[in-house]
């Protein structure tokens, strides 16, 4: 554990506004400095209409924060169309008006800086920029052109990818570790969200995030950097952990490990890693400064294989929901946290309405029962020892019969053909476990299970946690069932989680109110 201090790192939180007319644009600045914002982006090519001499007065002299000026043409990914004398007189008088910041493409850069005579300005700084569209493949051709960049004489520089695989990311943070100029460097796009959320931790000027109502498809929220992931106080020391998953965007790990990685004093920072290749994966973020994840769906089975070590018991489970890197030698441990989570919710909504099968002798409320599980996967796999543990008994359903088969086979249950799932009718009393994306959203509206046989289940126990009241537990509740929701097993996993991650104890209170009020 260590402090955190108060200010870490100088990164600047900048928020870039795209409006169609000055007014909005005006009032936008207004709300990202009550947002926290720290440095406004104005860009003029998204502007309908623009009167250089008339607009940039109103925008520069109502500003409430330093501003960086961009004025994109066509040819960089922008929406300007018209005269480049014009763009370039108008960016030009930007300087003399007082923005702070004045953005020039790295095509026409040297030219101007030498024809202006740029190099000897006093108040306003020059950003030289370039956007990589599709892969670059070696990391000496993205140094190259940071260097042609410096040689332009800017004060900083800003380079921005399009990244197809979360593992060209390294070279960002390469750059970004060893670039003797100030950098601005981060990748677009789902697998390019952690070069933005982790800029700050390997030296990075800005990290762009949108202002609420006027969001930036491929940034953070302005509230989720500030309020999720602290970046103000993210450092070279801050320690990275994160959930390797496909798809990720409906993890609420973020703004659950994060505040309380805040709480407790812990220098570590919890992110969204969209990983296509697991090997790929293991192979380049190797540095201890990537210290632990999350695994979701759909690797809980195949990251076993990537594991130095695994626990005994995610090693009978055969799947793995928490890797360490250990401190004394860098190996990666397998843990699961999921099994306890997930049946320790079951018993205690069974015990809370006193069904414990009228034996107060028996080691568990589910012991003697059907154990209904739909979905033979990492999460499902993780439920049906648990059960196994209490001395239920087991029934698995799977599109992969044969996955269900090799489940039900470890853990002495039945595996029944999914299709035969809608005409299914259970013992009574049973307990129905959903640990298939069914019901995830977008796709809320889906069941597992045929809505008529709810009622036979004395409790439905849904993975899903996104949304919290899925369909299949609003009707179970209907039926006169008690439900288990799946933000109930994320908060206790996630509790497990902690421990294993900062090798302490987990704040459960504090950790139970984030969930109550976010989720």
């Amino acid at each position: 554990m260590g402090s955190l201090g108060v200010l870490r790192n100088t990164t600047m939180v900048c928020v870039p506004l795209m409006r169609h007319s000055v007014e909005q644009m005006v009032g936008d600045m207004y709300q990202a400095k009550m947002e926290g914002a720290d440095l406004i982006e104005l860009r003029l090519d998204c502007l309908k209409e623009l009167d250089p001499q008339r607009d940039l007065q109103t925008l520069l002299r109502n500003k409430p924060l330093p501003v960086a000026v961009v004025y994109r043409p066509k040819w960089e990914g922008g929406l300007y169309d018209g005269d480049e004398n014009s763009r370039l007189e108008a960016l030009l008088l930007a300087k003399d008006l007082g923005a702070e910041y004045v953005d020039f493409e790295l095509q026409v850069a040297s030219d101007v800086m030498e024809k202006y005579n740029l190099n000897h300005r006093k108040n306003c700084k020059i950003i030289v920029s370039c956007f990589v569209d599709g892969i670059t493949s070696l990391k000496e051709d993205l140094s190259h052109l940071v260097t042609r960049m410096q040689s332009t004489g800017a004060d900083l520089i800003k380079l921005v990818t399009n990244a197809t695989d979360i593992t060209e990311l390294s070279r960002i943070f390469h750059l970004l570790s060893h670039c003797q100029v100030p950098l601005i460097a981060y990748s677009t796009g789902e697998r390019g969200l952690i070069s933005q959320l982790l800029g700050p931790k390997f030296g990075g000027v800005f990290v762009y995030g949108s202002i609420e109502g006027n969001q930036v498809p491929g940034l953070p929220s302005l509230a989720s950097l500030r309020e999720a992931y602290g970046v103000e106080n993210i450092d070279a020391d801050t320690k990275v952990f994160g959930l390797i998953s496909k798809p990720v965007s409906h993890s609420k790990g973020p703004i659950l490990h994060n505040p309380t990685f805040r709480h407790v004093g812990f220098n570590g920072v919890y992110v969204p890693m969209f990983v296509d290749d697991l090997k790929q994966f293991f192979n380049v973020y190797e540095s201890p400064d990537f210290a632990g994840y999350s695994v979701g769906i759909p690797y809980k089975e195949a990251v076993m294989e990537f594991c130095d070590e695994v626990h005994p018991l995610a090693q009978s489970i055969g799947a793995v929901n928490t890797i360490v890197k250990r401190h004394s030698d860098g190996k990666l441990v397998g843990y699961n946290t999921d099994c306890e989570a997930s049946i320790t919710a079951i018993e205690d909504a069974l015990k809370a309405r006193g069904l414990v099968n009228g034996e107060a002798l028996l080691p568990s409320p589910i012991t003697g029962k059907q154990f209904v599980l739909v979905g033979a996967g990492g999460a499902g796999r993780a439920l049906s020892f648990g059960a196994k543990s209490r001395g239920a008994r087991i029934t698995v359903f799977d599109i992969d019969y044969e996955r269900a088969k090799a489940l039900a086979l470890a853990v002495s249950g039945e595996a029944i053909p999914f299709e035969e799932l809608s005409n299914f009718q259970p013992e009574k009393g049973a307990v129905l476990a959903n640990a298939t994306p069914i019901g995830m959203h977008p796709n809320k509206d889906r069941i597992p299970v045929s809505e008529e046989t709810l009622r036979d289940y004395s409790v439905v126990f849904d993975a899903v946690y996104t949304p919290r009241k899925t369909t299949l537990l609003k009707d179970a509740e209907a039926a006169g069932v008690i439900t288990v929701s799946g933000v109930e097993m994320f908060l206790r996993q996630a509790v497990g989680q902690f421990n294993l991650f900062t090798g302490g104890k987990a704040p459960e209170e504090f950790m139970r109110e984030i969930v109550l009020s976010k989720f």
